[in-house]
Formats: C-alpha cells, sequence, structure tokens
C-alpha cells in the first residue's frame, strides 16, 4: 500500500498528515486558517518532496533527531516524528521522497 496524506479539521483550522502505507506519520503540517491553504501545503509537500536541500536534518533538546521540509523560499511545510537514531531518520525522509509525490488525499475535514 501506498502513503497518502491525511487533511483533517482541528477546531476551526485545518493539518495534514503524510502517512506510509502502514499508516504511520511521516510528516505533520504547521495548522491552516482555512482547507484551501492546507491544500496548497499539501502541493508544496509534493513539489518539494524530491529536493533533498529542502531537507533540515535536526536533533531536539533530548537528543532525538528529526527533520523538517521546507519549501523553496525557507518556510517549513512539514515536520517529522522523533526518530530513535539518525539512520531512522535518514529512513523517514527517503519515505517522504517515495510517498509524498504521487500520495493520494483522504480528506476528513
Amino acid at each position: 500500500m501506498s502513503g497518502y496524506f491525511h487533511l483533517k479539521r482541528s477546531g476551526a483550522q485545518y493539518l495534514f498528515n503524510l502517512k506510509a502505507g502502514n499508516h504511520e506519520p511521516i510528516l505533520t503540517s504547521q495548522r491552516y486558517d482555512s482547507k484551501a491553504s492546507a491544500q496548497g501545503g499539501i502541493l508544496s509537500v509534493q513539489q518539494n518532496a524530491g529536493i533533498d536541500e529542502r531537507y533540515k536534518r535536526q536533533t531536539a533538546k533530548n537528543g532525538s533527531p528529526y527533520f523538517t521540509l521546507t519549501a523553496g523560499n525557507g518556510q517549513v511545510i512539514g515536520t517529522s516524528e522523533m526518530y530513535s537514531s539518525a539512520s531512522a531518520r535518514d529512513n523517514g525522509i527517503a519515505s517522504v521522497k517515495a510517498n509524498a509525490p504521487s500520495a493520494q488525499i483522504r480528506d476528513e475535514s
């Protein structure tokens, strides 16, 4: 099973997750004020997913590796889960690259 975007509503705002085929979240968006803006965020993830320079490999204060995906203007368009190792984080990046460009949208907003 391939990955998909899960678009949902949270109160008055919208957000999405990119999920792997096993339904585990790979990337989580910021919150958007409109559904159209959230859909634009999904499009931005799809367009930027294949560009390695858009991934910022980081380490949280507790030592957990994670990454962010940025647009061409440097704005963060998605943040990963926390990983147990740098290699697991790199596998997460590879999963975004493989899944995001052709992922379907499951709209539950």
